[in-house]
């Protein structure tokens, strides 16, 4: 079993620590030691029987531990990630024993797939990426380092996603379109064409806001 240590007590990262006894009940592998966030008055507490231990520091003392960020917001999970980069811990990556995908599929580290997503073939998922509840990833597709995917997402295929680009609850992008680095598509939007700027995008067709 493997020390493993969530970061982010709120309600995504007791989805996590489920996740990662999902796993356990497939396969013994991850230790789930408690979580770690920087919010001070839930530190001592328990929630959903694990201990809140501390903040982003005390991993400085876990040597050899995994790690995974439970965090939603992308940039916010990226500046966490850059923090404790040097610690002498490792990234955990999770992935759903409930998930279906070809071998032909590459995750990166600390990336969590959570359950009744689909994955299909050649598709390429870089670091510290989060694809929530039930998202479907085309052929081809390239989802670059701390994109979020919230539940439902549907992304066809040759599709390439930029870095801390987030993507709402429910919305689709249609086949070999691009989203910049940094841009925000909401919950139920279309993309139809490609997003060139790292704006907020809402509607069918998505549209960027003023």
């Amino acid at each position: 079993m493997k020390d493993l240590y969530i970061i982010g007590a709120g309600g995504f990262g007791k989805e996590v620590a489920w996740l990662a006894e999902r796993i356990n009940d497939v396969q013994a592998t991850w230790e789930i030691k408690g979580f770690i966030d920087d919010n001070d008055a839930i530190w001592g507490t328990t929630i959903d029987d694990y201990p809140v231990l501390g903040g982003t520091d005390y991993l400085k003392s876990c040597d050899g531990a995994y790690v995974v960020c439970a965090v939603g917001s992308a940039k916010v999970r990226k500046k966490i990630i850059e923090k404790i980069s040097n610690y002498p811990i490792q990234f955990a990556t999770l992935i759903d024993p409930s998930v279906i995908m070809s071998k032909r599929v590459t995750v990166g580290e600390g990336t969590i797939i959570c359950a009744g997503t689909i994955i299909t073939v050649d598709v390429t998922i870089g670091n510290h990426v989060i694809i929530n509840l039930d998202c479907t990833l085309g052929h081809d597709d390239v989802i670059h380092d701390y994109v979020t995917m919230y539940p439902s997402v549907n992304v066809s295929g040759c599709c390439e996603v930029g870095s801390c680009v987030e993507f709402g609850t429910g919305m689709q992008i249609l086949q070999g379109l691009s989203v910049v680095d940094g841009a925000i598509v909401g919950a139920s939007a279309c993309v139809v064409k490609n997003i060139e700027e790292a704006r907020v995008y809402v509607g069918a067709p998505a549209k960027r806001i003023k």
